[in-house]
């Protein structure tokens, strides 16, 4: 790249390319290979592909410079030594290129609109036309494709069918947070992952931080990759995330704040760090009375904020991680409880133990247990004995002083159950006969303890250990009016963005409230409390 490719456009325009740290980091994680592999590439008919990422998100503030780099990979792709072929003497790997396999050189440039490839085709052509790459490699740059040895790089919008049987061996996807089901984005996306595993090629997602709840492409990857992380992928680990945003304590309104989140989200681009963008300008932009502050967020910022009906926003949440603090064996504890068991029709809601220190509030996740996609879920069934192993063991390994769960979706008898082993050992009791029982149908109840959580969050007044499921779910929460005031659900009712481990939190948060309230938080023992 630094050899043969320029930079396309500003103040330095064609001037040898040179990548910022940080580019550079995102290309040598891209191209990470199995250290196991021995070659070569070409086994008999078939090719093995030691690269381990299949797919990666490259998620960017605008300016950031996302389309330089991916333009100059996609030249990359069709005309450097890429796919490993073994190790040399020395231990140094070898590579080939895609043609001296067989194969033809074709790289995509794909969006859902023209205006979308532009981006990346823009300074991907005048790469092509001025830099050294174009008297080394028999080029022929064309104002909508360019011709490379046995191959081609084009851009294209085409409808996902249209696409079906092409055979590419790099792709990008641009701007993949406005990938949605209702302009076919997301059938584009499987499409053309469909197409790359015939060679075992790779795709770079270019998005900006997507809007949650709207089913976009980069949505769905960040899911996945979540997953990724929790270790709930059959696969290994073929998904590359790389995302930056600004820490979720800034604050807009403040200059000083606002600056240092910029430096931040913009990394190695922001003219404080030596770059290109002009963090005075973007932040005349960002305080532009016509800019609305939830976009800003996500263009400048880069943060992932909420959908227009989100009961918490992702900087709210994301605000109170502290995944240094360590819940110790013995120490005094509430636990929260919401499940379901199975469906016959539809999606099985999750079930989710989730506990709270009493002496600073700091939620944990003890366990949560979801429907796994795919035909993997088609009969799943909650694992009761994993759910009562892990209530025993909280009981076992904890001080648990209250126990708050929600009896509905037909484990009235397991918490019926769990009363009779554990009611005595509880200091806070829902009810005289029920110290377990706390039903989420009492609508007045749920609104005053979803009140108090949701306070507790926004003003700092809880940490909690940023586990992924519960995460997801209390990002997943939607506000729902009532009578008696506001409420969360999930965005409808077959949705498969579960809240349970909300609920179950909101639930450990309650006892925790009622346990500090009797004066469990201090040392000494307190006394029994009985809700009315």
């Amino acid at each position: 790249m630094t050899t043969h490719l320029v930079v396309p456009d500003g103040p330095s325009a064609g001037e040898p390319l040179e990548l910022t740290d940080e580019q550079a980091q995102f290309i040598l994680n891209f191209y990470v290979v199995n250290l196991d592999f021995v070659g070569p590439a070409v086994k008999g008919r078939h090719l093995d592909n030691a690269r381990r990422v299949r797919r990666a998100v490259l998620c960017r503030p605008k300016g950031w410079g996302k389309s330089p780099l991916l333009a100059a990979l996609c030249l990359t792709e069709a005309l450097a030594p890429v796919v490993l072929d073994g190790w040399d003497a020395y231990g140094e790997p070898v590579a080939r290129e895609w043609t001296s396999m067989g194969f033809k050189a074709k790289a995509q440039i794909v969006a859902v609109s023209e205006d979308q490839t532009a981006n990346t085709w823009d300074p991907l052509l005048e790469m092509a036309r001025n830099g050294p790459v174009y008297d080394a490699y028999d080029i022929e740059p064309m104002e909508s494709f360019i011709n490379v040895p046995r191959g081609r790089i084009e851009y294209t919008t085409s409808a996902a069918t249209s696409r079906e049987g092409f055979r590419p061996i790099f792709a990008v996807m641009d701007q993949t947070e406005s990938w949605l089901p209702s302009n076919g984005g997301r059938k584009l996306a499987s499409t053309i992952r469909r197409n790359l595993t015939k060679v075992n090629a790779a795709s770079v997602e270019s998005p900006n931080a997507f809007i949650p709840g709207e089913d976009s492409v980069a949505e769905k990857s960040w899911d996945a990759w979540q997953n990724q992380q929790a270790g709930k992928l059959k696969g290994s680990d073929g998904i590359l995330y790389d995302h930056r945003e600004a820490s979720a304590d800034t604050d807009p309104e403040d200059r000083d704040s606002l600056m240092a989140g910029l430096a931040v989200a913009y990394g190695d681009s922001a003219d404080v760090n030596g770059g290109w963008v002009n963090l005075d300008r973007v932040l005349e932009d960002y305080w532009d009375p016509d800019t609305d502050p939830t976009d800003a967020r996500r263009f400048f910022l880069n943060q992932i904020t909420h959908a227009t009906d989100s009961w918490l926003s992702q900087p709210e949440w994301a605000a109170c991680t502290d995944a240094t603090k360590v819940v110790a064996d013995g120490e005094r504890i509430t636990l929260g409880f919401d499940g379901s068991r199975h469906r016959e029709r539809g999606v099985t809601d999750a079930t989710a133990l989730i506990g709270c220190r009493v002496s600073d509030g700091h939620l944990f996740e003890v366990a949560v247990w979801e429907q796994p996609d795919g035909p993997a879920g088609r009969d799943w069934w909650v694992p009761i004995a994993e759910v009562e192993a892990a209530v025993r063991s909280a009981f076992s390994k904890y001080r648990v002083v209250g126990f708050y769960a929600d009896p509905a979706a037909d484990w009235r008898s397991y918490v019926a159950g769990w009363e009779a082993a554990y009611g005595r050992r509880l200091r806070i009791r829902a009810t005289q006969h029920h110290p377990i029982e706390w039903w989420m149908n009492r609508t007045n109840l749920v609104v005053r303890a979803l009140e108090q959580l949701h306070a507790a969050i926004v003003n700092g007044e809880l940490t909690h250990d940023g586990s992924f499921a519960l995460t997801r779910h209390m990002l997943n929460a939607r506000r729902r009016s009532s009578r008696s005031g506001l409420q969360i659900a999930k965005e409808h009712p077959t949705s498969r963005r579960k809240i349970d481990a909300a609920i179950a939190a909101t639930l450990a948060w309650q006892a925790r409230v009622d346990a500090i309230s009797k004066g469990l938080g201090r040392r000494g023992q307190g006394r029994a409390v009985v809700l009315r």
